[in-house]
């Protein structure tokens, strides 16, 4: 939800529609933050439902399929974004975040604040949950039938 806070609606875009370059918030630590977030969600959702044995399989089939997505995504961003976008690359990591930043950018971080040099506001939280609804009904649902199932 941090993630999408910050990058907005366009996360939800299945077109080559680029939005500006987001690199705040959890995309400060990982240039990928939603598709790890995706995978900590499947993998979640196993592990509750006591299926340990599909966790393997989710984290491979979502890596696979992140990773083709991503290296398209990199190739339309560094055409169309160009330094901006290479000097994040290099700075980011694409997959495991790093922890090691200043005092001050540690503290903004922890605060959810943006970059001095992003003047762009978050978005709202209830734009972000609105923005999500699909994926919490989705969960809730998820979570009802393995309760159902516990209870009866």
């Amino acid at each position: 939800m941090w993630g999408v806070r910050h990058i907005g609606t366009i996360s939800r875009t299945r077109s080559d529609r680029l939005g500006p370059l987001v690199a705040t918030g959890p995309f400060s630590f990982v240039r990928n933050p939603l598709y790890l977030g995706n995978i900590a969600l499947w993998t979640g959702f196993g592990l509750t439902a006591r299926l340990p044995w599909l966790v393997p399989p989710i984290v491979g089939l979502l890596g696979l399929e992140y990773h083709a997505i991503v290296k398209w995504e990199e190739g339309l961003l560094e055409v169309r974004l160009g330094d901006a976008y290479r000097e994040y690359k290099t700075r980011v990591p694409r997959w495991l975040p790093k922890f090691q930043v200043s005092s001050r950018e540690s503290r903004d971080r922890a605060n959810f604040k943006r970059e001095p040099s992003d003047s762009r506001p978050c978005f709202t939280w209830r734009d972000t949950l609105f923005s999500e609804r699909g994926t919490l009904i989705a969960m809730a649902a998820g979570y009802l039938v393995l309760w159902l199932k516990a209870r009866f």
